[in-house]
């Protein structure tokens, strides 16, 4: 079945947008900050916090990105207004990375300002690896500024133990996550096997640092692994939190709320659903199955 599921994924840009979008509703919230925060208020109601990202990357024009931060900022209203347990996260791409660079840092530092103001949090996302360093230097830089602002590292890059090395004396907030995007084996592991050893090192590394850790993971294996060394090292809860995306592994969310360790859904929403649907379900064969069989109902 992983064959067929691998030829569907293949397929996938040419799939009727409504059947994908059948599909995808479960990873989703839906396309307005409304369906946004009601998803995200019955997570907190059911123990979990959350993170919420707008759909939309690599923006072509500065007023775009302008745009997208403007709608940031009524997201972080809206959240305080709502009393939403969720911080944001955003792709600097949106924010018009690759058309300049400074004004990248200036919109994204109004972004974290305004979180600031509601005693809230901004994630900043990793893209793929053309963006890595613009990425890691606008975080340093707004980090040098504010507390309320973290990034993400990617655990299939060769490179990403020595940005911690660079970066862990500067005290930063780490999410670490295995990686999605395909990259040349030059500069990124292939194998799974290679991938989970280091995202083992690094948060081993991590967690011992003393920082904060986003532990971003559906892989029960890493998961265990990283609740023995909580154990192991009496770290309390604020040190550290699991976090997963929306509809994916529940049962193992579950479980680890149960097991009192705190855990953030990763909560996409927008227009821009469908570019992020297809590479979700590209980047896991096995859910293409889905697809076809969405194909054939209604």
């Amino acid at each position: 079945m992983r064959i067929v599921d691998r030829v569907i994924a293949g397929f996938l840009p040419v799939v009727p947008k409504a059947v994908v979008g059948r599909v995808a509703q479960r990873y989703i919230a839906g396309e307005t900050v409304a369906d946004a925060v009601r998803v995200a208020r019955n997570l907190n109601a059911q123990g979990f916090r959350a993170t919420m990202d707008i759909l939309g990357e690599d923006v072509h024009h500065i007023d775009q990105a302008r745009e997208a931060t403007e709608n940031y900022k009524r997201l972080l209203d809206e959240l305080h207004r709502e009393k939403i347990d969720s911080n944001v996260s955003v792709k600097l791409t949106q924010l018009g990375l690759k058309v300049d660079k400074q004004e990248c840092l200036a919109l994204a530092d109004s972004v974290v300002r305004r979180a600031q103001e509601y005693d809230n949090f901004v994630r900043i996302d990793m893209e793929d690896s053309s963006c890595t360093s613009d990425t890691l230097g606008i975080y340093t830089e707004l980090h040098r500024h504010h507390r309320n602002v973290g990034v993400v590292i990617q655990a299939y890059l060769h490179r990403t133990m020595d940005d911690v090395s660079r970066l862990l004396d500067t005290r930063p907030d780490f999410r670490l996550c295995k990686g999605v995007y395909v990259e040349p084996a030059a500069i990124a592991y292939k194998e799974m096997s290679n991938i989970n050893r280091n995202y083992l090192m690094l948060l081993e590394r991590l967690l011992r640092s003393g920082i904060h850790v986003g532990i971003a993971t559906h892989d029960e294996t890493i998961v265990q692994k990283a609740q023995k060394w909580i154990a192991e090292l009496r770290l309390p809860r604020s040190a550290y939190e699991f976090q997963m995306l929306l509809g994916v592994n529940e049962p193992l969310r579950n479980r680890i709320r149960a097991a009192g360790h705190p855990l953030r859904v990763y909560i996409p929403f927008g227009r821009d659903w469908y570019a992020y649907s297809v590479r979700r379900l590209r980047e896991n064969p096995r859910l293409a199955g889905y697809v076809l069989k969405a194909m054939f109902t209604r």
